[in-house]
C-alpha cells in the first residue's frame, strides 16, 4: 500500500535549543594553545627581520657593521651606490626566486591568501626561509618597500610548518597560519588591534570563535614578546590638541576621495608595470634588476623615498617636513614602488602606503584649514590605507595604534570609508586580490549572513509525500510512479521514496533506480522492505538549511527523509537539494525586489464629509 497523506504543519515543533550564536568544540582550546608558541616565534622572526634590513642598509649605504634602521642613502654622496645598491639586489632577488622558490615573488599579502584559499594552508618550508631574507635584501638595498608583507608570509608560514608537523584539519591549519601572520604584524608595528583586524578582514575568511580566539591569543603574546626586543611605545607618537570644526570633518570626505582615487592609480600601476615587465623578451628573474633601475633613478631624485622611511612618516606626522619633499614622496615614491613591486621583487606595501597618504595630507594641510599637527596627514595615510587595501578598519585602527591620536578616530573613519567606497565603486579588485585573479581564481571579499543558516527544513520541506508500506511489491510500488498520468507527476519527481510502517513509522527509504533494477532482474515480487535502506541519512524539521545542505554534501546524496527529533522513527517530510535553495530565493528576492511599505494619507478640508459619503 502507498500514501500519499499530507502531514500537518502543527504536527512540526520548532525547538531551536539545540542552535547557538557560534559553533565550537574543545578544539578551540587546543589550537589557541597551539598559538601561543607560534605568537612568539613570529615575533622573535620579526625582530630578526629588522635587525637584518638594518644591517643591509648600514653595510651598503654607509660601510659599517650596525643593526639600527636607518635611512638608505641620506646625504651620503656616492651617486653611483644609490644607484646602483637596488638593482644588486634586484639581481640577488631573482637569483633566489629562480633557483630557491618563485613564491618569495611580490608584497606577501596575495601569497599567504593564495595559500589559505588554495594550497590547504601549506607553505614550503623554504619560503620561510628565503621570504625574510629576499625581503631584507629589497629593502637594505633601497627598495621602497615595508617589512609587514614580508612578515605576513613568513609569519604564516611559521604558523603552517608548525601546523604541517601535527595531524590538523585545513581549517586548523588556516587559523595557525594566520595567527602566525597576525602576530607578526603585531610584533613588527606594535599595533594588535590592527593585527587582529587585518586577519580579519582580510585572511580569515570567517567570523568564528575556532579562528578569532587563536590568532587574537597570538597576537597578544607576540605583542608581549616584542616589548623587550623593540620597544612598548607607538611608532610614531604625535602630541597636541585637535580643533575639530564640522567643517574639517567635511573636508575630510574631500580627503577620502582622493586618496581613494590615488589608491586606485597605485594600483592600476603596479599591475600595468606587470603587464609591461611580462611583455620584455627576457626571464622574469631579471625582472627586479629593471626594477632596481627604476628605484636607482627615483632614489637619485629624491632619496628619501628609498627604504622602509619610517623616519619620513615620523616628518609627515609632526609637520616638520618640507612642502617640496612632500611633493617629491607622493610622486617619486608612488613611481618608485608600483613599477619595482611590479617587477616582482620582494618587499610590503603598508609603510609605502604609510608615506605616499601622509604626503598626500601633508598638501592638503596647506589648503585646508588647521586642526592639529599632523591632523592632514593621519587622516589621508588612514584613507589610503583603506583605499589600497580596502581593509576601512585595518586603516583606521593602524593609524590609531600608530600614533596614539584618539580623538581623530571620527575622521579617520570619514575619510577611509570614503576612499574604500571610491575604491570599491571604481575599481573591481585590490592591488591584494588581482593578482590572484589573474592567476584564474575568483576571491569574494562580501560577507554576509548565510540565508541557508537562518531558515529551517521545516520551512521548505514537503509533507504531502508518497511513502510506501514495506510489504508492497517492487512491481505495484513502481507502477505507482509509472505512466503518463498527470497526476502522478510530483510523486515521479520524488524519486526517493521512504518505506514505513503503519502511518509515519520510518523503516527506511528506496529509491526509483533501485525498484526499476529490481523489476528488470524479476524480483518484481519482492517487497519494497528488503529492497529499502534501513538507516538512511536524515534530517529534522528544526535543522538550519545549512547543516542539511552539508550534510548533503558530505553523504554525496540530493534527498533526504526529515524526522522528529525527540522520534526519530516518526517521519515528518521529505527534503531535496532543490528545496534548499528557497533559502537562496529568498535571498535573492529580498535583495532585489522593490516595494513601498509605508503609505501615507493625508487628511484635508472636506476629506471627511467626502469619505462619509462613499
Amino acid at each position: 500500500m502507498s500514501t500519499t497523506q499530507p502531514i500537518a504543519p502543527n504536527d512540526v515543533p520548532r525547538d531551536v535549543h539545540h542552535l547557538g550564536d557560534f559553533r565550537t568544540s574543545p578544539r578551540l582550546v587546543i589550537i589557541t594553545a597551539l598559538a601561543l608558541p607560534v605568537g612568539a616565534m613570529s615575533a622573535v622572526v620579526a625582530w630578526a627581520l629588522l635587525r637584518l634590513i638594518g644591517l643591509i642598509t648600514n653595510v651598503i649605504f654607509y660601510q659599517r657593521v650596525d643593526t639600527k634602521l636607518v635611512a638608505p642613502g641620506g646625504g651620503h654622496d656616492h651617486w653611483y651606490i644609490i644607484l646602483l645598491a637596488p638593482i644588486i639586489g634586484g639581481l640577488v632577488i631573482g637569483y633566489m626566486a629562480r633557483y630557491g622558490s618563485e613564491k618569495i615573488r611580490g608584497h606577501g599579502m596575495p601569497e599567504a591568501i593564495e595559500a589559505i584559499l588554495l594550497g590547504g594552508s601549506k607553505i614550503e618550508p623554504r619560503v620561510a626561509v628565503l621570504k625574510p631574507i629576499s625581503s631584507a635584501i629589497a629593502i637594505g638595498t633601497g627598495g621602497p618597500f615595508g617589512a609587514e608583507g614580508p612578515i605576513i608570509m613568513t609569519g604564516g608560514a611559521i604558523g603552517s610548518l608548525f601546523a604541517q608537523l601535527l595531524r590538523l584539519t585545513a581549517d586548523e591549519r588556516k587559523t595557525l597560519l594566520v595567527a602566525g601572520s597576525a602576530a607578526g604584524m603585531a610584533a613588527t608595528f606594535n599595533t594588535p588591534f590592527a593585527a587582529v583586524m587585518l586577519a580579519v578582514e582580510l585572511l580569515l575568511f570567517e567570523w568564528r570563535p575556532r579562528s578569532y580566539v587563536p590568532v587574537a591569543a597570538a597576537v597578544c603574546v607576540a605583542t608581549v614578546v616584542r616589548h623587550p626586543l623593540l620597544g612598548s611605545g607607538v611608532l610614531f607618537p604625535v602630541h597636541g590638541t585637535l580643533h575639530l570644526t564640522p567643517l574639517a570633518e567635511l573636508l575630510c570626505v574631500v580627503t577620502g576621495i582622493v586618496a581613494g582615487l590615488l589608491a586606485i592609480v597605485a594600483t592600476i600601476l603596479v599591475y600595468a608595470a606587470e603587464d609591461g615587465f611580462r611583455r620584455l623578451p627576457v626571464h622574469w628573474m631579471w625582472w627586479p634588476a629593471i626594477g632596481g633601475i627604476v628605484i636607482g633613478i627615483g632614489g637619485l631624485i629624491v632619496p628619501q623615498a628609498l627604504g622602509v622611511g619610517y623616519n619620513i612618516i615620523g616628518e609627515e606626522l609632526d609637520g616638520s617636513i618640507t612642502i617640496n619633499l612632500a611633493i617629491g614622496i607622493l610622486i617619486v615614491k608612488t613611481l618608485i614602488w608600483s613599477l619595482s613591486l611590479g617587477s616582482g621583487t620582494s618587499g610590503g606595501i603598508l609603510a609605502p602606503m604609510f608615506m605616499i597618504g601622509g604626503a598626500l595630507g601633508v598638501l592638503e594641510a596647506q589648503i585646508f584649514p588647521q586642526v592639529g599637527t599632523g591632523f592632514w596627514a593621519l587622516v589621508a595615510l588612514a584613507a589610503v590605507l583603506g583605499g589600497v587595501m580596502r581593509s576601512p578598519f585595518t586603516g583606521v585602527i593602524f593609524a590609531l595604534e600608530l600614533t596614539g591620536r584618539f580623538d581623530a578616530i571620527l575622521p579617520m573613519i570619514i575619510g577611509a570609508s570614503t576612499a574604500f567606497a571610491i575604491s570599491a565603486l571604481l575599481l573591481k579588485r585590490s592591488v591584494l586580490t588581482e593578482k590572484i585573479a589573474r592567476r584564474g581564481y575568483h576571491l569574494t571579499r562580501e560577507y554576509d549572513v548565510d540565508p541557508l543558516e537562518i531558515y529551517f527544513v521545516g520551512e521548505v520541506m514537503s509533507r504531502d509525500i508518497l511513502s510506501y508500506e514495506g510489504d508492497l511489491s517492487a512491481e505495484d510500488a513502481l507502477a505507482e510512479i509509472s505512466g503518463t498520468d498527470p497526476d502522478k507527476v510530483e510523486t515521479r519527481r520524488q524519486m526517493l521514496y521512504p518505506v514505513v510502517q503503519g502511518v509515519d513509522t520510518l523503516v527506511g527509504v528506496v529509491t526509483r533506480t533501485q525498484l526499476e533494477t529490481a523489476v528488470h532482474e524479476h524480483r518484481s515480487t519482492r517487497a519494497v522492505k528488503e529492497l529499502c535502506l534501513t538507516a538512511p541519512i536524515v534530517t529534522h524539521a528544526d535543522q538550519t538549511l545549512r547543516e542539511t545542505a552539508n550534510a548533503m554534501a558530505a553523504n554525496e546524496i540530493d534527498k533526504m527523509p526529515v524526522v522528529d527529533r525527540h522520534d526519530p522513527t516518526r517521519l515528518v517530510g521529505l527534503v531535496s537539494l532543490t528545496m534548499l535553495l528557497e533559502g537562496r530565493v529568498r535571498d535573492v528576492r529580498e535583495a532585489s525586489e522593490s516595494e513601498r511599505m509605508l503609505h501615507l494619507r493625508v487628511a484635508r478640508p472636506g476629506w471627511t464629509n467626502r469619505h462619509e459619503r462613499r
